[in-house]
């Protein structure tokens, strides 16, 4: 992330040259989504989810996230040009990228019919996002640190820090790998709710489902979080059908449905079609 501009600048050509930047483009999009879902959320809880103000908030919230994760997908790009690197693995490397991945996950969500589920993903990120921007760019960009004053100061000393920004990082620190855990589960959660609209075959939702279960698949390889929630939950169903006077038939779904779990994740393991390479893990 690139430094606030200069202390010493007036604080309207901070403020000027900080909104002239890409990455403050970045922000305003997570931004810009957090407040969507918010105003989404209260049309959904006075049943009004198809009025128009929601409808449109909705979009726009798929929208705001399509932005960001482009723009960081592009900074990537234009960073391996100027090196003239290239994505290891070809269209597989690039697919595995996982700002590509929510980038056309966004995109998707944007054009399928509502799934309100599928916003808080994205929300709890954007939360993490502005907060790591406004305590990293923002508030040095609006109230610079300024140095002790007096002969320590003069020495070199630290300069002394901003209340909110320390406030802001110490939110960071303490709820951000929880709030990943969280995020894997509810991605999870989507995959069964996008499963009971295939199932009720729901318009367009079998090709959802196989959209989503490729992305949720390519997540299970790279997310520490998502492995984790995944194995809760077969701790947790084994726990309960392994409880006694559960029926035999049961534990025999129960099982089938473990197993071809399993052959479904080596069938689709995409390190054998990139040199054998794997893809690197990513704990978000």
């Amino acid at each position: 992330m690139a430094p606030p501009p200069s202390a010493n600048l007036p604080l309207g050509e901070r403020i000027r040259a900080l909104a002239q930047t890409l990455q403050f483009a970045w922000f305003s999009g997570h931004l810009v989504l957090i407040l969507c879902i918010v105003r989404y959320t209260l049309s959904y809880i006075t049943f009004n989810s198809y009025s128009g103000w929601a409808r449109f908030t909705y979009r726009l919230s798929f929208l705001s996230a399509a932005l960001t994760y482009g723009i960081v997908v592009y900074k990537t790009w234009r960073a391996r040009q100027k090196v003239g690197a290239k994505y290891p693995g070809g269209v597989i490397g690039i697919l595995s990228d996982e700002n590509v991945q929510y980038l056309a996950l966004a995109l998707v969500w944007l054009l399928a019919p509502q799934y309100p589920l599928a916003l808080l993903p994205y929300g709890i990120y954007s939360v993490f996002h502005v907060a790591t921007y406004t305590r990293s760019n923002v508030i040095p960009t609006i109230q610079p640190n300024k140095a002790p004053a007096g002969a320590a100061g003069a020495a070199g000393a630290k300069p002394q820090g901003n209340p909110l920004a320390d406030a802001i990082g110490s939110f960071v620190k303490t709820y951000y790998d929880a709030s990943m855990s969280v995020v894997s589960t509810l991605e999870i959660l989507l995959w069964v709710r996008i499963l009971f609209s295939a199932v009720l075959f729901q318009s367009r939702s079998w090709v959802l489902l196989g959209l989503y279960t490729a992305f949720l698949r390519a997540r299970f390889s790279q997310s520490s979080h998502v492995q984790g929630s995944f194995n809760a939950l077969e701790l947790r169903i084994d726990s309960l059908v392994g409880a006694q006077g559960t029926p035999p038939a049961a534990r025999s779904v129960w099982e089938g449905i473990k197993g071809g779990t399993r052959q479904f994740y080596t069938a689709t393991d995409l390190s054998k079609y990139t040199s054998g390479s794997s893809v690197p893990k990513k704990t978000s």
